[in-house]
């Protein structure tokens, strides 16, 4: 809450079910999906999808959504589905709650996940890095300057290098500006690239790709020891045996030591705000004390 502004919801709550409510399950109906209550089998669909388009036609500007684990109304996927309102019937399949279904189909180009999903490190550091990225973006959109286009792309080259080469050439091409198109034209245009360059979490040989580049800054300037320093860690990152931030910090201190203003400004290097950031309680010093 400290970094975001939320808009938090409940479908359930907003159509009229209350707190506390019997609880909702997706029944299959003759072919047909259907929201009902359990316990009186009152049939909710047509109201939640009623509350679907209202809610989402006029929600405003949203960065991304985090939507509630295997809810029938909010979740994103594994929503179990029902023959019957019978708390005796056993699942028959999987599918999507109403509202993510919706939020999925009306905002596929945004990140959305839902809280279970988000507990694994991998997909929350890609859920983060897209709602920081396409927030920033929506900060340039609206003051509409071309010199503020061209330092986003500046500032996030690396970051979006890891995530699709192929767009980022593109994404390149568009700020380059050669017809001389309007700032709505490109920006338009750039955003279309920058949904799609972001759509896949990025490969860690992407990763390793992008630290080389940067090694290549300094490469000239170091002694053989810290060359060697660099590798080491670079490859046991590629076999598993370590995260990326060892190999990151050392660039980040070269960064710092050769004053290298262009590399020290990308947000590759802290995609998101540091106070987000957290490291695994596995392997935290702040665990328990297991001697004790």
């Amino acid at each position: 809450m400290e970094y975001v502004d939320f808009l938090p919801v409940c479908p359930e709550v907003e159509i009229g079910l209350g707190v506390p409510r019997d609880s909702l399950r997706i029944i299959l109906d003759n072919g047909e999906q259907r929201l009902v209550q359990s316990a009186s089998g009152r049939d909710v669909t047509e109201a939640m999808e009623a509350f679907c388009t209202d809610f989402l036609g006029s929600a405003g500007e949203i960065d991304g959504f985090i939507l509630k684990y295997r809810s029938p109304s909010c979740g994103i996927k594994d929503v179990k589905v029902y023959p019957t309102t019978s708390l005796k019937s056993a699942v028959i399949g999987k599918t999507s709650g109403y509202f993510g279904r919706a939020v999925l189909k009306e905002f596929s180009y945004l990140p959305v996940e839902d809280e279970g999903r988000l507990r694994n490190a991998r997909i929350k550091e890609h859920f983060m890095t897209r709602i920081f990225m396409l927030a920033a973006f929506r900060k340039v959109k609206s003051e509409g300057r071309m010199k503020d286009l061209v330092a986003f792309h500046t500032e996030n080259k690396y970051l979006l290098m890891v995530y699709s080469q192929e767009e980022l050439k593109k994404l390149g091409s568009i700020v380059a500006n050669k017809e001389q198109e309007t700032f709505q034209e490109l920006v338009s245009e750039y955003e279309k690239h920058l949904y799609s360059s972001l759509s896949r979490p990025p490969r860690y040989t992407s990763s390793i790709n992008v630290l080389m580049h940067a090694f290549g800054h300094f490469s000239e300037r170091l002694s053989n020891q810290e060359k060697a320093l660099f590798f080491s860690w670079i490859q046991k990152y590629r076999n598993g045996k370590v995260s990326l931030c060892p190999a990151i910090s050392i660039i980040r201190s070269w960064a710092v030591r050769f004053e290298d203003q262009y590399l020290t400004n990308q947000t590759f290097f802290e995609p998101y705000p540091e106070g987000l950031m957290e490291v695994d309680p596995v392997n935290s010093h702040l665990r328990n004390d297991l001697w004790k």
